[in-house]
C-alpha cells in the first residue's frame, strides 16, 4: 500500500487503511507543524499551487505544509493575472504546470477540473476543491479533528447542517463517515438537501442516513454538528439564494445540554451561521479543526512525494 506517486481527487481515491494511514503521520507531524521540530523532508520539491477560486485556509495551509517541510511553492491566485485572462485553457494551463513543479494542488470552480488536470498531468495532482464536486484533503482534516477529539471515528453520530446541496465539504465527508460506520444525520433547507448520487453512494455503503430538518431534534444524541456555509457564490438566481440566505443558524442555547465531548465543526469562512459567542464554548472545535489542515496536508504530500514520512513522523 502506497501514495507515492497517486492523484487525490476524491475520497474514493482513498481506502479506510489509506486514511487511517495518512492521520496516524499527521498526528506524528503536529510539532513540525507548529514550529516546534524542524524537518526538511521535502527540501528541492517545488509545488505548484494553482487557486482559480478564492481561498484562505485551504491555499495558506498548503503553502505552510510545503515550507514547513523545505519545499517551495509556485502559485497561482487570482486568475486575472494569469495566461487564462487572456484565453488561454486549463488544459494548457495544467500542461505548462506539470513541466515545472512536481505535484500540482488545485482549485478550480468547475466540478471535474480536477480530475481533468490529472489526466493531463504527469505529475500527481491534488483537487483542492473543484466546485461543487469534492474536497477530499478537507475531509482528511475534518476526520483528524474527529479523531483527536474521540479517540476514533468508528460509530460517530454525525448531523450535517446547512448547504448539503453545493457544499463539496460535505460530500466528501459523508462518504468518509460511511467507510467508518457513522450514523449521519441530515439537516437542510429542501433546496439544500444532499445530492441524490451522494445519497445512492451512501445507500450502497450501508450507512444509516436520516433527514431530519429541525435541528434541536437532529441535534439529540449527537456526538457531531457538521455546520456548513449556505454559498452565495453557487446560486445562479439570487432570488433563490435569498430564500434559504439565514434558515439555518446555531442557537447557542442548543449547546447546553450536549454531551462533554460534542464537538461543533465548521469547514470555515462562516457568515452568520454561527454567531462568535459560540467560539467560546468548549464544544466549538473548528480553529483547531483549521489548523490541523497543516500536519495533514503535510503527511499527504510527503506521501505522494516520497512514498514515506518524514523521520520521527510514524510508521
Amino acid at each position: 500500500m502506497s501514495l507515492k506517486g497517486r492523484d487525490i481527487l476524491s475520497m474514493r481515491d482513498l481506502s479506510r487503511p489509506e486514511i487511517l494511514e495518512i492521520l496516524k503521520a499527521s498526528r506524528a507531524l503536529i510539532p513540525v507543524a507548529e514550529g516546534r521540530r524542524p524537518s526538511r523532508a521535502l527540501e528541492g520539491r517545488l509545488l505548484s499551487l494553482a487557486f482559480f477560486e478564492p481561498s484562505t485556509r485551504t491555499r495558506l495551509s498548503f503553502e505552510t505544509a510545503a515550507k514547513r517541510l523545505g519545499a517551495r511553492t509556485i502559485t497561482i491566485v487570482d486568475p486575472a493575472a494569469s495566461s487564462m485572462a487572456k484565453g488561454e485553457s486549463l488544459s494548457d494551463t495544467v500542461r505548462m504546470l506539470s513541466c515545472y513543479a512536481d505535484l500540482i494542488v488545485l482549485r478550480h470552480p468547475n466540478e471535474g477540473a480536477s480530475r481533468l488536470a490529472a489526466q493531463l498531468s504527469d505529475k500527481p495532482v491534488i483537487n483542492a476543491g473543484d466546485g461543487a464536486g469534492q474536497h477530499p484533503t478537507q475531509t482528511l482534516l475534518d476526520l483528524a479533528t474527529m479523531e483527536e477529539r474521540f479517540q476514533t471515528l468508528a460509530g460517530l453520530r454525525v448531523v450535517l447542517m446547512g448547504d448539503l446541496r453545493y457544499g463539496r465539504t460535505v460530500h466528501s465527508l459523508a462518504h468518509a463517515l460511511g467507510l467508518f460506520g457513522s450514523e449521519l444525520t441530515l439537516s437542510s433547507p429542501e433546496r439544500l438537501s444532499l445530492p441524490e448520487e451522494v445519497r445512492r453512494d451512501l445507500d450502497q455503503m450501508g450507512a444509516k442516513v436520516t433527514e431530519q430538518p429541525d435541528l434541536e431534534k437532529a441535534l439529540r444524541g449527537a456526538d457531531v454538528l457538521y455546520v456548513t456555509r449556505i454559498q452565495k457564490e453557487r446560486f445562479g438566481d439570487l432570488a433563490e439564494y435569498a430564500k434559504v440566505s439565514g434558515s439555518y443558524r446555531l442557537d447557542p442555547a442548543l449547546l447546553r445540554n450536549m454531551k462533554e465531548k460534542f464537538a461543533v465543526m465548521h469547514p470555515l469562512p462562516r457568515v452568520a451561521e454561527i454567531p462568535p459567542e459560540v467560539d467560546r464554548s468548549p464544544h466549538a472545535v473548528y480553529f483547531r479543526q483549521a489548523f490541523l489542515a497543516v500536519p495533514v496536508r503535510m503527511a499527504l504530500l510527503s506521501l505522494i512525494l516520497t512514498g514515506r514520512v518524514p523521520p520521527g513522523g510514524g510508521r
